[in-house]
């Protein structure tokens, strides 16, 4: 048993959730990423593995909030481990490491996420997720290269000009 003394009058209960991100473009970071396994044992005898990136929004009314992206990496559908690839390789396009060795080289570089509502089924509330990754610089993902610039910092992306992600 674990002590508590903890006296539930004196704080406000958790209201649930947070709302959804209205639908639009956010400036963001990764934050953190782990890799994990499925539930799902697949035909080798091994679970699949997903990766999973956390979003924090860092500039704006919605800074701090956190969007959720699962990459689905290893799983026995080609089409799954297509989408995620393709996925994967917008992300490193969008912060400009082409080559990461760990996930954590993707982290803390600034890309702008365009952010949608997923309908909820299947007794799920409805959920955000993150239907385009793009540079804050504003170059098409498919022209970066390995000489393309990594933007390092959100400062560096500062100043009186509007960005690329802002409308």
């Amino acid at each position: 048993m674990t002590e508590l003394n903890f006296d539930a009058n004196v704080v406000e209960p958790a209201t649930g959730r947070f709302e959804l991100l209205p639908v639009d473009d956010y400036l963001a970071v990764i934050s953190e990423s782990t890799a994990k396994d499925t539930k799902k044992i697949m035909a080798d005898g091994k679970p699949g593995k997903y990766y999973s990136f956390v979003f924090t929004i860092i500039e704006g009314d919605y800074k701090d909030r956190k969007v959720f992206v699962n990459l689905n990496l290893k799983n026995d559908s080609e089409k799954t481990v297509e989408i995620a690839q393709g996925d994967l390789s917008a992300i490193c396009r969008a912060t400009g490491v082409l080559h990461p060795k760990i996930s954590e080289e993707l982290h803390n570089i600034p890309v702008v996420i365009s952010v949608g509502i997923r309908k909820g089924s299947n007794g799920y509330e409805d959920s955000n997720y993150v239907k385009k990754y793009s540079r804050v610089d504003g170059k098409e993902l498919k022209d970066i290269t390995d000489d393309t610039p990594v933007v390092k910092t959100a400062a560096a992306t500062s100043g009186a000009k509007k960005k690329p992600w802002q409308k």
